[in-house]
């Protein structure tokens, strides 16, 4: 087992990071800094072309996206993409597009990526028009930090195909817009696609995004390869196509919140040292999963089949061990246990091993290793890359996979039963698991896994493990809480050391004030979260922080933060936003809303709505998608951002802005019968007496309707 203590989480350009000091790291930093940003801005370059630009072979690459595109698609394909660039380029573009869609199944255009790994430089270093625009660029860049994205040259940032753009010349035009853009236009994004500058005026967002949006019946899994082939449409994840990401911090509180409620609600106990988590993934979001077992203090395994996504998180300090042997790793799980010492060990190689292995410790020794287990494979693609079959080694799989898709979703489909066989003999001994919301119960059931509910059989949205967010986080949305985000796009980590601090006197003011009994662990956990952030060093590419906040906390932290640009203690713009994965942000039936019971779970107003809500309340950015969390075809998510300059007018907008945000899905899940979203809304209506919400009267006397069919 190799060991490393927890490290800043920096990078250096060949990716060495564990031997690169603070100093080194600033320094780097400012280099890249001044490096002249004109290139990036100054649009596709065509006179002459940049020369041809081969793949790095020493950082991970996206799999083989398949498409079963006809003789006539793949020409249409290489006709779309061609459209970007003058008649006189089309000649010698043509073949070297269609030599990628046969290799990769797409047409990425790596001529025309940036020679220099991207970074979130400084808005200020950035020449625009409009400061709204330097942030959204200095965000957009961070999603391709290679120290941030998964797949940074195939523009992917987090969850196998949580793509920002869908190629370089959309890349080199959206920035071109965003550079010369005013006050009074509205860059238009159309999955990826920049359509253009649209007259508006300073009130109206600067951008609006739709990623995925697609006729309901052409949603499928397949409609989407063939579209993504064809560069007519791309899925944006949640914040990847938002350009909202913030690395594996933006969901290690809420793994952190997770795993600490398991072990209140399910283990008896808010010490969770010497208990075990077992889980995978650390690729992209999941990578937040070994830092949020060290903070709880517990011991925490994660397997990843990519030795790449391994590496990179143990080098920034996200894991603590690595080992690729099973007997070793049994070794450490015990000696951390019987030590009660916190750690995350992260194991290369396949989650279904690492499953069976503890399920044969027990069966030999009768002694239960592991008392918490969960997911994070990227289940929503399953079949693309998403999830790897046990039967096949890393490499091999991504072979397999390009050469028979077909078997290949055979494999993948026995790894998955053979998983949950095993998930389910530990859960009889007595371990804990819970569905992460990342369609694994789905993929699982749908590959012929035993996932249903016992007696509800027949329901094909019942199963055995309920989501986190029904039996874990219960109504933290409905409460109004959620991943609240913000970022200090100067760069300065002096900048958001101060964010940190005016947000423990916000919370700590806001309890002092006095809050509802139901929400005062919420704000002591979130007090205590802002508290510590710092030194558990999670910062990834911009310097951001999250929290769980409600209305009221979200409302007060802006304009805290927003008078503090102003009087000079922050030094430029910070950027609020959140995770889509939040109260009203997202429709998605086995995650955000998967504890609606009126039948509404899978509609999406909610999502459409809050987007056109946070549109013309102040936003500077929206974002509309179809897919996130648990795959393309399954949710409808949105999000926005919004800039704050120190001014009276940012911050009136996001006074109200916020208000909408977060009142939207807590009035949707009033009506839909839930009784803390009922107090909270009412008492927000008393807050604020603008606010008026249609409230059910629920059937209290069942025989009124029982008798009727």
């Amino acid at each position: 087992v190799t060991s490393t203590q927890p490290s800043p989480c920096c990078l250096t350009t060949d990716y060495k990071e564990s031997e690169m000091s603070q100093t080194v790291t600033e320094t780097l930093q400012l280099r890249l800094s001044r490096q002249p940003v004109t290139s990036l801005l100054s649009g596709i370059q065509t006179n002459p072309l940049p020369p041809p630009s081969a793949r790095n072979p020493n950082i991970a690459h996206a799999p083989v996206r398949n498409h079963n595109l006809s003789r006539d698609e793949k020409k249409q394909a290489v006709e779309n993409a061609l459209r970007y660039f003058p008649h006189e380029t089309h000649a010698e573009l043509a073949p070297e597009f269609a030599a990628e869609l046969n290799e990769f199944g797409h047409i990425y255009m790596y001529r025309f990526m940036p020679r220099e790994p991207l970074h979130a430089i400084p808005a200020d270093q950035i020449p625009t028009r409009s400061r709204q625009a330097a942030a959204i660029i200095h965000m957009l860049l961070n999603n391709l930090d290679p120290r941030v994205a998964q797949f940074p040259e195939e523009l992917v940032t987090y969850g196998g195909n949580g793509q920002v753009l869908s190629n370089w010349a959309q890349f080199r035009l959206v920035l071109n817009y965003l550079s010369t853009m005013s006050d009074e236009q509205t860059l238009v994004m159309y999955s990826g696609h920049p359509m253009g500058l649209f007259p508006s005026s300073p009130s109206a967002p600067r951008a609006v995004i739709t990623n995925g949006m697609v006729i309901p019946n052409y949603s499928s899994r397949e409609d989407y390869d063939r579209m993504f082939a064809l560069g007519v449409t791309m899925y944006g994840q949640m914040t990847a196509g938002s350009y909202c990401y913030i690395g594996p911090q933006g969901i290690v509180h809420g793994t952190t919140l997770t795993v600490l409620n398991a072990g209140r609600l399910k283990l008896g106990t808010n010490d969770l040292s010497g208990k075990v988590f077992v889980t995978s993934g650390l690729g992209g979001m999941s990578g937040a999963q070994a830092k949020a077992a060290v903070i709880c203090g517990c011991v925490g395994v994660i397997a990843e089949v990519s030795y790449e996504a391994l590496k990179k998180r143990y080098d920034q300090g996200w894991v603590v061990e690595m080992t690729e042997n099973l007997d070793d790793l049994m070794t450490a799980v015990r000696a951390a246990r019987k030590q009660k010492r916190a750690t995350s060990i992260g194991y290369h190689g396949n989650i279904v091993a690492v499953w069976e292995r503890f399920y044969q410790e027990y069966e030999r020794t009768g002694e239960l290793l592991v008392e918490l287990g969960s997911d994070q494979t990227s289940c929503h693609n399953p079949f693309n890359g998403g999830y790897y079959p046990v039967q096949l080694g890393y490499e091999e799989s991504q072979d397999v996979l390009a050469k028979d898709p077909e078997h290949f979703k055979d494999l993948v489909q026995e790894s998955l039963r053979r998983q949950v066989t095993a998930i389910n003999s530990l859960s009889d001994a007595g371990m804990y698991f819970f569905d992460y919301g990342n369609a694994f119960l789905l993929e699982a059931r749908r590959g012929g896994a035993k996932v249903a509910k016992a007696g509800d059989e027949a329901n094909p949205n019942a199963f055995r493990y309920p989501s986190y967010v029904q039996d874990i986080m219960g109504d933290i949305f409905s409460l109004g809480f959620g991943p609240f985000r913000w970022v200090c796009t100067s760069g300065r980590p002096e900048d958001l050391e101060m964010t940190d601090r005016l947000a423990q006197e916000v919370l700590e003011k806001i309890v002092a004030d006095g809050v509802p009994k139901k929400i005062e662990q919420q704000y002591s956990d979130n007090i205590k979260w802002i508290r510590e952030a710092g030194k558990h060093q999670m910062v990834v590419g911009s310097q951001a922080r999250i929290l769980y906040s409600d209305q009221k906390g979200r409302m007060a932290l802006a304009l805290r933060f927003n008078q503090a640009i102003a009087n000079g203690d922050i030094q430029g713009t910070v950027v609020i936003s959140r995770d889509h994965h939040d109260v009203s942000g997202t429709d998605s039936p086995f995650r955000e809303t998967s504890n609606i019971y009126d039948g509404s779970a899978f509609t999406a107003d909610m999502a459409v709505q809050n987007c056109i809500g946070d549109s013309f309340r102040g936003a500077t950015w929206v974002a509309l998608h179809n897919g996130g969390g648990c795959g393309w075809g399954e949710v409808v998510n949105g999000g926005f951002g919004l800039v704050l300059d120190g001014s009276i007018e940012q911050g009136r907008k996001a006074e109200s802005m916020l208000g909408w945000d977060v009142s939207n899905g807590v009035s949707r899940r009033a009506w839909s019968g839930n009784e803390n979203a009922d107090s909270t809304i009412r008492r927000a209506m008393e807050e604020d007496p603008r606010l008026r919400i249609t409230l059910p009267n629920r059937v209290t006397n069942r025989s009124v309707v029982d008798g009727l069919f």
